[in-house]
């Protein structure tokens, strides 16, 4: 026979929100608040994202700016994706430049200090598998004598052709850990870090602005846009 729908359990407890979308709809509060706290708004792109030296410009202008790196659609929301939903006038402008490498800031800073600050901001570090070589490295044949003896299993790991002779590391043949323009190995990654060569550069360009007033569009920046993405959610 079949049950009796007066037998069903019902549950009453409240369905919990998914975190995902709590987190979501704690950064479209986070911008709006900022929007209403800041004169203008950038849209602003980046190459060799480096989230520490990211964090050290957050905090270096915490006293009068936000930067957001969030999903592009939560972004978009919170900005306004046309004239009829966005926040304040103009606003809209920004979503569609919210693409690829990108991320928000608000600030009360005059333009010209945001323009300067973006344009001398560089910080170089080690370059990660799978980015382009700057430039060719080649080692020659004989003593690496800036590495310890210990050095020399992890040395060979990376695929350099290396011995120990009276306890100094040697390589027997020339090498070319990497060649300008062609992406790193890992193990190409390793050595040049272990080298202290550093060919990742993170810059950031400015995309557009927008103010009560006006809306601009910075050409270099355009060009930048898209690639890589950073892990960050706000």
């Amino acid at each position: 026979m079949p049950k009796s729908k007066r037998n069903r359990s019902v549950t009453l407890s409240k369905t919990k929100k998914k975190p995902g979308l709590e987190r979501k709809g704690k950064v479209v509060t986070e911008i709006k608040d900022a929007i209403e706290r800041h004169s203008s708004a950038y849209v602003f792109t980046y190459n060799n994202m480096r989230n520490q030296k990211l964090k050290d410009l957050r905090d270096q202008l915490k006293s009068s700016s936000r930067i957001f790196l969030a999903g592009k659609k939560v972004m978009q929301i919170a900005l306004g994706r046309s004239p009829a939903d966005e926040a304040k006038t103009g606003l809209h402008k920004l979503s569609k430049f919210l693409q690829g490498a990108s991320g928000l800031l608000f600030t009360n800073l005059p333009r010209d200090d945001v323009e300067r600050l973006f344009r001398e901001f560089e910080a170089n570090d080690f370059a990660r598998t799978g980015s382009i070589a700057t430039q060719t490295v080649e080692l020659k044949e004989g003593p690496l004598e800036q590495f310890s003896h210990e050095m020399e299993p992890f040395l060979r790991k990376q695929g350099l052709p290396v011995r120990l002779n009276k306890g100094v590391v040697e390589l027997v043949a020339d090498h070319v850990v990497c060649e300008e323009g062609k992406p790193l190995s890992p193990e190409a990654a390793h050595t040049l870090r272990v080298l202290g060569t550093k060919m990742a550069t993170f810059r950031l360009y400015l995309v557009c602005r927008w103010s009560s007033d006006d809306f601009e569009v910075y050409k270099e920046g355009l060009a930048h846009l898209g690639g890589e993405e950073a892990d960050e959610s706000s």
